[in-house]
């Protein structure tokens, strides 16, 4: 064969390897992965605009976790949101009920831990402190439930506080605005907005000396600080049990 051909043959390999290198460059370190990931960015730009600030507070030598990343809750887009700006892999714990069972692939595949809200957490709480102790990443939302009004910094769930003092984790604080407000929560996966995602500097708590409820009401007081948005607390019949939030 002319060196001709030899010569594109090696040009293509060669580009065919600088692509998937850059590929494997995802989250979860796969060519799958990383093509998601890439997809979620220009969606995360395209459908919402989405602005990201405080990147450099992002963990970025060698692997992020063990890590627990804190958001508030706006909208069923948060996670997505979040994770098209971060380079690592979050496993989100999700309610139950926020779950539908046409997406049990995604679910899979996410490695969603599922949260009951009928007081019975002790299986998701064990499975993330596993993950965590594993030097992973899990993903949460505090305040269990979304934000309504919105603007507004909802009660923080003491299991917060219980993961951050069992595991001895540091945790990244992410604040999320601007989202679609429509219900059902997914509905905003598919309405365009203007969001913003802000990553606050990493918090360690080792050697803090507080109890797990001090630790929640601490990340919560911090919330309201950093925004400015007033503090609300639900109905107490919110959540069944009567545990308010």
């Amino acid at each position: 064969m002319p060196i001709s051909f030899w010569l594109i043959a090696v040009m293509v390999w060669l580009l065919w390897a600088v692509a998937a290198r850059q590929l494997m460059a995802g989250p979860r370190g796969d060519v799958e992965s990383g093509l998601v990931w890439r997809v979620l960015r220009v969606y995360a730009r395209v459908m919402h605009r989405a602005r990201f600030d405080g990147l450099d507070n992002l963990p970025r030598s060698g692997s992020a976790g063990p890590l627990l990343v804190v958001s508030n809750h706006t909208a069923g887009v948060d996670p997505v949101l979040v994770q098209a700006a971060c380079p690592f892999f979050i496993r989100w714990m999700m309610a139950k009920d926020m779950k539908l069972d046409a997406l049990g692939w995604l679910w899979a595949w996410t490695e969603i831990i599922t949260v009951d809200r009928d007081g019975r957490e002790v299986v998701a709480a064990r499975e993330a402190l596993r993950h965590l102790e594993g030097g992973g990443v899990i993903g949460i939302f505090p305040e269990g439930t979304l934000e309504r009004p919105p603007r507004s910094v909802m009660p923080f769930l003491p299991g917060v506080g219980l993961i951050v003092k069992r595991a001895g984790v540091r945790v990244l604080p992410v604040i999320i605005e601007g989202t679609p407000q429509v219900d059902p929560a997914w509905g905003s996966l598919w309405r365009r907005s203007r969001s913003v995602v802000t990553f606050k500097p990493v918090i360690d708590y080792a050697g803090s000396g507080l109890k797990p409820h001090e630790i929640a009401d601490d990340l919560r007081r911090r919330y309201v600080e950093w925004t400015g948005w007033p503090a609300r607390d639900p109905p107490k019949d919110l959540f069944p049990g009567g545990k308010g939030k």
